[in-house]
């Protein structure tokens, strides 16, 4: 029997078997919707997995922190007794979404989420006033601000100890955003007394010991809302002297100041950068109604540019609010044309390229590939490598007949 009919029969066996094939492309664009009844949607967070947390309004108008999966869509994620609530941030691990709630008092109160549970975090006083914006990797710190005295203290939260970090000499009050991955730095501003409204300076806490962050000429106030994995560069923005100023985005490695700039859009003035990926290396954020991304080598671009066949159908993406730690997934808020409403969606920006089955990449689609294949069968997630054929992030049937139909093919 021939090489080529012994091959055929196999694809015949494994088509019979299998059934059918779908392929699925690299990069892609999803908008998740709104709740019953709702009106509009944000994404504020995303996990290296795809789970996305962000707000969304409900039938009464209120908004209302959700988590979205692609098997599951969007859950709203309830209250604390009250009628709101916000998800700000997922761990990268995907088990823990923070955020904040009002109680049955119309309190705000923050919240962490997890195994299908809201739970309310402790204050720093006996005001029940309080807001998470940040979680570890692993989902076991998380950062933000709870009323203390007469004003917002930065709070850390572990376990179910909260601790209020030190301020400034000077500073009336402070606020913490992010917290790195490993969850030892904590982000925010301290606020000074000025007149008009209170001078910002973006600062970090590592431990209880804070440091207030290099500001750029020209720029009085800043705040930073993200950190990367190890917390050695750190994003948020800067306004111009004057209380309408210019804003600009910038970012800090390792305490050096630099300004991202803005995007060459007629009439622009002003970006701001959200988040931040792990190794620091991609920066998101919004400039002037465009959502952005920026790298050291490419500089700051317009994701509707970069992404324009994903938008073929007016669609617009206005923010990228948050980019996961593995730097794959980008998400924020945008316009839905086909829809025709504001919309939260997930951008994947995935790299990973598409073969016709050469694991190994010997010139050959053989029986080295078809066992590479089967031994990973059933294996999802990241960092796959060349046996997710098709890129979907899960080694299935689909990765199996890829193989199969272009077997032989270079031999």
């Amino acid at each position: 029997m021939s090489y080529n009919s012994i091959t055929m029969r196999r694809v015949l066996f494994w088509v019979a078997a299998l059934g059918v094939i779908s392929v699925c492309g690299a990069q892609r664009l999803v908008w998740l919707g709104n709740l019953p009844g709702g009106s509009g949607s944000e994404a504020l967070g995303v996990s290296n997995d795809a789970v996305v947390t962000g707000t969304a309004t409900n039938t009464d108008s209120f908004p209302r922190a959700f988590r979205w999966t692609e098997t599951s869509g969007m859950q709203d994620l309830g209250t604390l007794g009250g009628v709101l609530s916000r998800g700000t941030a997922i761990s990268a691990d995907g088990s823990t979404i923070v955020g904040y709630s009002s109680d049955s008092n119309g309190s705000l109160v923050a919240f962490r989420w997890r195994n299908g549970q809201m739970e309310a975090l402790s204050h720093l006083s006996s005001v029940r006033w309080s807001e998470a914006y940040g979680v570890s990797a692993d989902g076991a710190v998380v950062s933000g601000h709870s009323w203390w005295g007469s004003n917002f203290r930065v709070a850390r939260w572990q376990v179910n100890t909260v601790v209020g970090l030190n301020a400034p000499s000077g500073a009336i009050a402070t606020r913490g955003w992010g917290v790195s991955g490993d969850g030892q730095v904590v982000v925010g501003a301290a606020f000074y007394p000025s007149f008009g409204l209170p001078e910002a300076r973006a600062a970090r806490w590592q431990g209880n010991a804070i440091q207030l962050l290099g500001a750029l000429d020209g720029y009085r106030r800043s705040w930073a809302f993200a950190a990367s994995h190890d917390g050695s560069v750190i994003v948020g923005y800067a306004l111009a002297n004057g209380d309408n100023g210019p804003s600009t985005s910038i970012h800090w490695v390792n305490g050096q100041v630099q300004n991202l700039g803005w995007l060459p859009l007629e009439g622009a003035d002003g970006s701001i950068a959200y988040g931040v990926s792990g190794d620091g290396a991609i920066v998101v954020g919004n400039s002037d109604g465009r959502a952005y991304r920026w790298t050291e080598t490419r500089g700051m671009e317009n994701l509707n540019t970069v992404y324009a066949s994903l938008l073929a159908d007016g669609s617009q993406l206005y923010t990228a609010n948050a980019i996961s730690a593995n730097g794959r997934y980008i998400v924020g808020q945008g316009y839905n044309a086909a829809a025709q409403r504001t919309e939260a969606f997930l951008l994947d920006t995935t790299t990973c390229a598409a073969h016709n089955g050469d694991i190994d990449q010997n010139g050959c689609v053989d029986d080295s590939d078809l066992l590479a294949v089967l031994f990973a069968f059933g294996q999802s997630g990241e960092g796959l490598g060349r046996v997710d054929v098709n890129c979907d992030r899960t080694v299935d049937d689909a990765d199996l007949l890829m193989v199969l139909f272009n077997f032989g093919d270079g031999c």
